[in-house]
């Protein structure tokens, strides 16, 4: 007979005063010996907090009411700001997010003995309305006999009661409540599950993940949503591969790596693309300047995706050498080479996890390194990275504990950390996106 579990019982509200943040954003505090992370504090600060979640080790807790402000707190500018999991430091002023978020990774650096030599200025852009992909949640809630459409609640499995979203592009954050009103007069109300966006320049899709077929009238319906507001819309019945463009029929987003460049990079709504486009040309200009690229140069470009650091660094060396595990990037990489008639790049499609050391690009020798992996890092394959006569390397980080643990592999194999650099791709989060360049000793 199954045991039943105990229902947890938390303690009422408490004061603390916060210590430090966490590098994740959230304040610390201590209370009856155990450390207890608070969402929404900063150091300084008194505040009366809520357990939400206790194990032995640790609480997590949210404020009820600040009583003691620190100066740099600011009002957040999003009414949702408290239930949506979005966000996590609207209520830090934008000079602060950038200085905490750097504090963060180059105190990681420090703790496992590497030396940087130079820290840059951070990348920073609009914190507002800069981004352009997003995967939104739909759902009926019988409850609240209505609609919702949005991102999770904070470390909760529901979505949040949400109408606007101040970081997605505006044409769509701004117009959640259109988008409920269309799919609510929807046959297929209850059986649309998310909405994936997708933006550059010029257009916005749409594409609608719906669990059954759709009726004729509801087609109709998305048709003529996008024949009046300008989205163009998609359909989604299964996995992304089963995408097909509704609205119009014929559809292709692009984003410009360069600012002051012809480069442009088509991608599709189920493509990685980066999210911040300002943040983006910023990131690839300040790396091609980083790797010091010479005319003779051959690069290695590892985690090349669509070829978003590929294509502008061949305009500028001999030969460039595009690796990513997914077949389909990897064709649609090759494809935006030609379309920009580019002509001195080579791709293979390899999982970067578990490289055999007798793959043909991995014998090769090359002047220059970019690596951009995702989260997990790189470990599997910068222990072979030293081999590969790289005078400089250039790793570009969406994870500081990742980027910390192979720096450490690049130090201890003959190379040093010369210049770091912050980018703030997600302004109003805790996530840290940073630059890293090492010159061979």
């Amino acid at each position: 007979m199954a045991r039943r579990q105990r229902r947890q019982t938390l303690p009422d509200p408490f004061e603390v005063t916060i210590e430090s943040l966490s590098h994740e954003g959230r304040g610390i505090a201590h209370h009856n010996g155990k450390i207890v992370f608070v969402f929404a504090a900063l150091p300084g600060e008194r505040v009366l907090i809520r357990i939400d979640k206790a194990t032995r080790k640790y609480s997590e807790a949210s404020v009820i009411e600040v009583l003691e402000p620190s100066a740099d707190r600011i009002e957040p500018l999003c009414p949702h700001f408290t239930l949506c999991g979005g966000c996590s430091m609207q209520h830090v002023d934008a000079e602060m997010q950038l200085a905490l978020k750097q504090r963060s990774v180059l105190d990681m650096m420090q703790h496992a003995g590497i030396n940087i030599g130079e820290v840059m200025p951070p990348l920073r852009s609009e914190p507002w309305g800069y981004r352009r992909k997003a995967r939104l949640g739909v759902k009926y809630v019988l409850k609240k006999q209505r609609l919702l459409i949005g991102f999770r609640e904070r470390n909760k499995p529901y979505l949040a009661d949400m109408q606007s979203c101040r970081v997605l592009v505006e044409q769509v954050g701004m117009h959640l409540t259109d988008l409920m009103q269309l799919i609510d007069a929807m046959d297929a109300q209850r059986s649309i599950a998310q909405i994936e966006v997708a933006a550059d320049d010029q257009h916005t899709v749409l594409v609608f993940r719906h669990l059954e077929a759709l009726s004729e009238a509801d087609v109709q319906r998305l048709t003529r949503f996008a024949q009046d507001t300008g989205f163009w819309v998609q359909l989604q019945a299964q996995g992304p591969d089963s995408m097909q463009a509704l609205y119009p029929p014929q559809q292709t987003l692009y984003f410009r790596p360069l600012a002051d460049s012809d480069l442009r990079i088509a991608f599709g709504a189920a493509d990685f693309a980066q999210v911040n486009n300002s943040i983006n040309q910023q990131m690839v200009r300040q790396a091609l300047d980083m790797l010091e690229l010479q005319s003779d140069d051959r690069v290695l470009d590892l985690f090349c995706g669509l070829g978003n650091f590929t294509l502008p660094m061949a305009a500028r060396v001999a030969q460039v050498t595009g690796v990513e595990g997914d077949e389909a990037m990897v064709a649609r990489a090759r494809r935006n080479a030609l379309d920009n008639n580019i002509h001195n790049t080579d791709y293979y499609c390899a999982d970067l996890t578990n490289v055999d050391d007798q793959t043909p690009w991995l014998r090769q020798r090359y002047d220059k390194l970019l690596l951009d992996p995702p989260r997990s890092g790189a470990f599997e394959i910068i222990s072979k990275v030293s081999a590969l006569g790289a005078r400089i390397i250039v790793y570009v980080s969406c994870q500081p504990s990742s980027l910390v643990r192979d720096a450490r592999v690049l130090v201890d194999s003959g190379y040093e950390l010369s210049h770091f650099c912050m980018m703030d791709m997600f302004p109003q989060t805790a996530h840290v996106e940073s630059m890293a360049v090492f010159r061979r000793r």
